[in-house]
């Protein structure tokens, strides 16, 4: 009786008061079963109240600072609810099991998100297919060879020296405003940010592709009178592909982190979603393009002239996977592959020489011992200056305030870990399928692992006699997964430090503004403003 009663209701009921009860009904249901799951979960850590359909979205702003804020409240181990349940790793003894050389771990696997992207088992970042893993992991082990590393000192030298021509335009105009005709006596106030984010588009696009972005002549002509040679149509061109990365780039914590139903159906998430997509397609198209007329170009050209980049390499790579005769690769995992390089490569590079010259700002016994090694190991000579691998791999101090910022500053704030089997990790017997967030900085200054960990100090790197854990320092990743690109990064920035601070002298515009980073997917240093001038 009960439930003739129940239908017969239905029956004269009107479609729209139908539609809300099936909508409330469904709504109702899955808001059930998400807290069900929510306090059933195995191994309950503390961490922020998840809300239904955006987990913790709303809690994740600024990267950085939300773990800060989680290791601060709930601790070393701690779980947020994105599109999935995470665990919070933030002490090296928890994470070291991660990173373990003999096994490789997933990132996202199966990431509706990474699917959609056309990330998902291509390249390097978010690929979870071993052997596709394996295979491009082995082209990136043989092209960045020591070889390829001292050959790219000569384009990033040029790079550098092209630099600093604008930077000397840009003073002398400065100067001839202040009825100055002094050449060597000027002072540039300019934001080091934008300019190095360029230089590392530059520099990297060059090693990649053979080609140039122009970044470094777009933002001259933005601050100069004068304008660069470069014709407008190549920085226009430049500019927008920069966009579409810095764009794309934004995309992944979006396309990471939210769930299919929530990009596609909430109005707000689904504008930006396909606004992401629409970049996605853009970015895609100018890859391929390029890669078209590589190939184009290979054909045409004798072998002895071919280029040396990455896409050279990449279209004419030999290795071999386990097992299996050379299969060379296809368009698409070698688009996929270029865009690890410039996601991976650049801004991470830009921002760790922003944080450098700020902590160093910061710091002038720091400076002056860096300033004696640079002057010591690279004599000051006129015409040219061009810097070898050779005089850049003894600047060990140098080397030590690298490894300092990126400790104090990782680039990159976090990474992921999917385990594929069960495993015990931080005293918990966590399941197949468990997915944790390695939480870098929390890491690199535990109490446990470091004297005074919050110090800038880069003699805990260059002296062997504290009581630091050196294994802690992990900006790189580790395991198999850590980062290919890491000895070149390393060689990029000595190059710009010994160049820069040979040259030039390097101060705060204001010593008092704090450090401006906002963090998503990388920690990005969003201005530095900076006096330079002649250093004599």
């Amino acid at each position: 009786m009960p439930i003739q009663n129940i239908i017969e209701s239905i029956k004269s009921a009107n479609t729209i008061d139908l539609f809300i009860l099936i909508f409330a009904t469904c709504i109702s249901t899955y808001i059930f079963n998400f807290y069900y799951k929510y306090y059933t979960r195995p191994n309950p850590l503390p961490g922020p109240f998840p809300l239904p359909y955006i987990g913790n979205g709303h809690n994740y702003g600024d990267v950085k600072k939300f773990y800060g804020q989680c290791q601060q409240k709930y601790g070393d181990i701690c779980e947020l609810m994105l599109d999935r349940r995470y665990i919070i790793l933030s002490r090296p003894d928890y994470i070291k099991k991660l990173f373990a050389p003999s096994q490789f771990f997933m990132r996202l696997p199966n990431s509706p998100g990474t699917v959609e992207l056309g990330m998902c088992n291509h390249g390097l970042f978010f690929n979870e297919n071993y052997e596709s893993w394996n295979y491009n992991r082995r082209f990136f082990t043989e092209a960045l060879s020591t070889k390829f590393i001292d050959a790219s000192i000569i384009p990033i030298n040029q790079i550098n020296e092209e630099l600093c021509g604008y930077w000397e335009s840009l003073g002398k105009q400065n100067a001839s405003n202040k009825k100055n005709n002094d050449d060597n006596n000027w002072t540039l106030e300019t934001d080091f940010s934008a300019w190095f984010h360029g230089f590392t588009n530059d520099v990297t696009s060059i090693l990649s592709t053979g080609k140039r972005t122009y970044s470094i002549a777009s933002y001259y002509n933005t601050l100069s009178i004068n304008k660069s040679e470069v014709p407008d149509a190549l920085v226009e061109d430049g500019n927008n592909f920069v966009k579409a990365l810095v764009k794309f780039l934004e995309s992944l914590l979006f396309f990471s982190f939210y769930s299919p139903f929530t990009r596609h159906y909430i109005p707000m998430f689904k504008s930006k979603s396909d606004s992401y997509l629409n970049n996605r397609d853009y970015l895609y198209n100018k890859f391929d393009d390029i890669i078209k007329m590589r190939r184009t170009e290979i054909e045409e050209m004798p072998e002895t002239r071919m280029k040396t980049d990455m896409l050279t390499s990449l279209m004419t790579a030999e290795t071999i996977v386990e097992g299996e005769n050379f299969k060379p690769m296809t368009d698409k995992e070698i688009r996929m592959n270029l865009l690890d390089i410039f996601l991976g490569g650049s801004d991470t590079t830009a921002d760790t020489f922003c944080f450098m010259t700020y902590y160093l700002c910061k710091h002038p016994n720091v400076k002056e011992k860096m300033l004696s090694e640079i002057d010591s190991i690279i004599p000051k000579s006129s015409g040219e200056f061009c810097l070898s691998c050779n005089d850049l791999r003894k600047l060990k101090y140098c080397e030590a305030i690298i490894k300092e910022t990126t400790r104090l500053m990782p680039p990159l704030p976090f990474t992921f870990r999917h385990t594929t089997n069960e495993c015990e990790i931080a005293g918990y017997k966590w399941p197949a399928g468990t997915d944790f967030h390695i939480n870098f900085e929390g890491a690199q200054k535990h109490p446990k692992c470091w004297d005074n960990p919050r110090i800038f100090d880069p003699d805990r790197f260059y002296n062997s006699d504290n009581n630091d854990d050196r294994s802690a320092w992990m900006p790189f990743g580790g395991g198999k997964r850590i980062c290919p690109g890491k000895n070149l990064a390393t060689i990029e920035l000595l190059l710009l430090l010994s160049s820069v601070y040979k040259k030039y002298n390097v101060e705060l515009s204001n010593e008092h503004e704090p450090l401006k980073v906002h963090t998503q997917m990388i920690s990005n240093c969003t201005e530095l403003k900076v006096r330079i001038s002649p250093r004599t």
